[in-house]
């Protein structure tokens, strides 16, 4: 893009100077997001703070015909923040206000760029939190969540971002300001809504949310266990929600992972452990009681080598860390992880656990494992060094592989972490050319000029090479499109 000096202009009139960057050193910074294997700089990076600065960027670009890519704290896992066509990176994170919280009707009225933690951090005093759960929650924002429909540990039983969006303020591509829904959910008219969440900013751009809080739980148990095999652990966490208990969580890590953890932390986790649980259950104080029976009992059934409660918040929180720092800790074997998010069903757990190994050792890569158990939510990581190019060919080919198993096995592509520009060329693997042609119709009645977060999600003709900044994985799979 040939930046002129009067679109320039016209972007630092509407958020300043200091809030439009065109700098290579700036710009590098956005030039992806945790999912570092795909990389491109954006022309120009634009901070505004008010949803009438989204508003005036939006009638600019469009007047210019450049694309705009929304993003929030870049911590998304399918590069759904990467200006993989160029034009604007439209920065949300200036826009972090807890507008107001109410109590009586349990919403809180937030702007986008406010992170995942901060709200229930604002609730806290009402004996409310909000519910999803990200492990980067300290620093994901509200628009993320949104964009991917983001879930965490404790999706597994309170579900996942749309559940718990009420309403939006959304600035269309044609610099409308809607607002959708509000503190109850309209179920009279089309669920735009249900459109708008998880549409990873290919329609428009969120700039307010209205969220469902919840009441803090009564009671809150917390059980470790270690066991022998992955498969007794796997059948652990079945036997559990056979037995009609919906654990608030149900987390799994493997020795690989545990023992990078323990290097790190120093816990005194069990080395020799092949696999490590955490159970986590919610609710009234009397049924807790009745269901940590019954999941001791699952547990031992299976051959735990070790079990424990935690004692009080602090062992809660001691238990969890070593679930939530699992992959940075395994930084500590190599510099760069590719992290995915497949979904099977939970009875073929073991199964899937034992080919992931197996596509790992073909492409002689390192795969780590972390699992969102309770729904069968794999988080293979590729553990690989981003220097060595023909490594990171092995890395991208073993990752297709993997999510080509979970579909196999009945499952999908992504849990939580949604398709970006990771999983866009294994769209086909789940829907047929129908269902993708109806999402581009979808696509083209909000933004008919293809300048909201182009190049993501849907598969066209285009998406294989030709998108202004060429990647390395479309180069490797042109020939599947």
């Amino acid at each position: 893009m040939n930046q002129n000096a009067d679109l320039l202009r016209k972007l630092k009139t509407i958020v300043g100077d200091d809030y439009v960057l065109t700098d290579k050193e700036d710009l590098i910074v956005y030039e992806c997001d945790a999912e570092t294997l795909d990389t491109a700089l954006p022309d120009i990076v634009v901070l505004p703070a008010t949803t009438e600065q989204v508003r005036d960027v939006i009638v600019v670009a469009r007047e210019y015909g450049i694309s705009i890519t929304p993003r929030g704290a870049g911590t998304g896992l399918s590069g759904g923040a990467t200006t993989i066509s160029g034009g604007i990176s439209l920065v949300l994170s200036r826009m972090t206000k807890i507008l107001s919280v109410d109590p009586t009707d349990s919403v809180a009225v937030v702007q986008v760029g406010a992170t995942n933690l901060s709200v229930s951090q604002a609730a806290l005093p009402y004996g409310l939190y909000f519910a999803p759960d990200p492990s980067s929650q300290i620093a994901s924002t509200i628009g993320g969540n949104v964009a991917e429909n983001a879930g965490g540990p404790h999706c597994l039983k309170y579900g996942m971002t749309t559940a718990h969006v009420l309403g939006l303020k959304f600035v269309m591509m044609d610099g409308s300001i809607v607002k959708i829904g509000g503190k109850t959910r309209d179920l009279l008219s089309l669920d735009l809504l249900g459109a708008i969440v998880g549409s990873e900013g290919t329609l428009g751009v969120a700039t307010e949310a209205t969220l469902r809080l919840i009441p803090r739980a009564q009671a809150v148990e917390t059980m470790l266990a270690y066991f022998e095999t992955v498969e007794s652990c796997g059948q652990a966490v079945s036997d559990i929600v056979a037995e009609g208990i919906i654990p608030a969580a149900m987390e799994m890590i493997d020795n690989l992972t545990l023992n990078a953890v323990e290097d790190y932390l120093h816990m005194g986790l069990n080395r020799e452990a092949a696999a490590l649980l955490i159970v986590e259950l919610d609710g009234p104080e009397i049924g807790i009681a009745v269901h940590r029976k019954i999941c001791e009992e699952v547990v031992q059934k299976n051959r735990s080598i070790g079990l424990t409660w935690a004692t009080d918040d602090v062992h809660r929180t001691k238990i969890w860390k070593a679930r939530k720092v699992s992959f940075g800790a395994l930084g500590r074997i190599r510099p760069n992880g590719y992290v995915l998010d497949g979904v099977i069903p939970r009875s073929k757990l073991a199964q899937a656990i034992k080919q992931i190994h197996e596509i790992g050792l073909k492409h002689q890569l390192i795969v780590a494992n972390v699992y969102h158990a309770g729904d069968g939510n794999l988080h293979p990581c590729i553990l690989y060094h981003r220097d060595n190019h023909e490594e990171v060919n092995r890395v991208v080919a073993a990752g297709r592989e993997i999510l080509e198993l979970c579909v196999e096995l009945g499952g999908t592509l992504s849990g939580e972490h949604g398709i970006g520009v990771e999983k866009m060329l294994e769209m086909p693997l789940v829907f047929n050319e129908a269902d993708l042609l109806a999402m581009r119709w979808l696509k083209e009645s909000f933004d008919p000029d293809e300048l909201a977060n182009p190049a993501k999600m849907i598969p066209t003709p285009r998406a294989c090479g030709e998108s202004g900044r060429p990647l390395s994985r479309h180069q490797m799979m042109s020939s599947t499109c």
